[in-house]
C-alpha cells in the first residue's frame, strides 16, 4: 500500500460530494508529472484529499477503491483514472501550517503547488495525522 495526495478545487468537486456520491472516478488529470503518480496508483492505497482555491487545506482521505487504468471515455491515449472512495473528513490541514513544519516543508506538495497528485511517505502521512488531530 502507497500514500498519495489528490488536489481539487472544492468548488468543481468537493470532499463533501465525494461523501454524496459514495465513490467517484478520479480524472481529468493532464500534467504528465501528475498522470505518471495517478498510473501508479493501486486499490487499497490510501489518499489524502486536498482542497486547493481559497481553502488550500487537506480536509480528508480517500481510498482507492481500483488500480489506476486507461480512461476509455477520453480521445487523450495517455488519460488515466482511479475508482476512489471517502474514507473520513479530517480537521483541516491548512497549507500554510504545513509550509511551517520542518518534516514537510521539502514535500512535493510545497515544493511543486501545482502538482494534482504527489506522493506522501510514511512519515509525512503520519504528520499530517497528527496535525489533523492538533497534535
Amino acid at each position: 500500500m502507497r500514500y498519495w495526495l489528490f488536489k481539487e478545487e472544492p468548488e468543481h468537486y468537493s470532499y463533501a460530494d465525494l461523501e454524496r456520491d459514495a465513490t467517484t472516478l478520479w480524472d481529468g488529470v493532464t500534467n504528465n508529472l501528475a498522470r505518471l503518480n495517478l498510473r501508479q496508483v493501486r486499490r487499497g492505497d490510501r489518499i489524502l484529499y486536498y482542497h486547493t482555491g481559497k481553502e488550500k487545506a487537506v480536509v480528508g482521505e480517500i481510498r482507492a477503491v481500483s488500480d489506476a487504468a486507461a480512461d476509455s471515455n477520453s480521445e487523450d491515449p495517455k488519460a488515466v483514472v482511479v475508482q476512489v472512495e471517502p474514507v473520513r473528513r479530517l480537521h483541516p490541514v491548512p497549507l500554510s501550517r504545513i509550509k511551517q513544519d520542518r518534516g514537510l516543508a521539502s514535500w512535493e506538495l510545497v515544493r511543486l503547488p501545482r502538482l494534482s497528485v504527489v506522493p506522501v511517505t510514511e512519515d509525512q502521512w503520519r504528520r499530517v495525522q497528527e496535525l489533523s488531530e492538533g497534535v
